[in-house]
């Protein structure tokens, strides 16, 4: 019984003196890693903005991004200019549903077989 208290009892709670717990947070602090090495390994973000306004300052930048993918997704040419120009052989969407009804075919086929087999 004895030994489970000892094994459960991982945390010392005996007290500690003003004066050794002052000392230990000094060493801690004086070995504490530099800002900078904090944001270097994504512990810290890199904005120097206020905390409380660091949330919505990510939400922006996400939007902005949003808002840029969106602006050179709609200047992005059809692929029938592509292939117009020679960059493209095949419309890619069609290509795509040729070999979507392609597999369904042969997953039917599959399965008429399966049934036919197993019957």
């Amino acid at each position: 019984m004895a030994d489970n208290e000892q094994q459960t009892k991982l945390v010392d709670d005996s007290p500690i003196s003003p004066v050794e717990r002052r000392n230990s947070l000094e060493a801690h602090l004086k070995h504490r890693p530099e800002r900078s090495e904090l944001v270097d390994k994504n512990i810290l973000p890199a904005s120097t903005a206020a905390p409380g306004l660091q949330a919505h300052q990510k939400e922006l930048e996400k939007h902005m991004l949003e808002d840029k993918l969106n602006d050179k997704i709609s200047h992005r040419p059809d692929p029938e200019d592509l292939i117009k120009e020679g960059v493209l052989h095949d419309d890619p969407r069609t290509v795509a549903q040729d070999e979507a009804a392609k597999k369904y075919e042969e997953a039917i086929e599959d399965e008429y077989a399966k049934r036919e087999g197993g019957a």
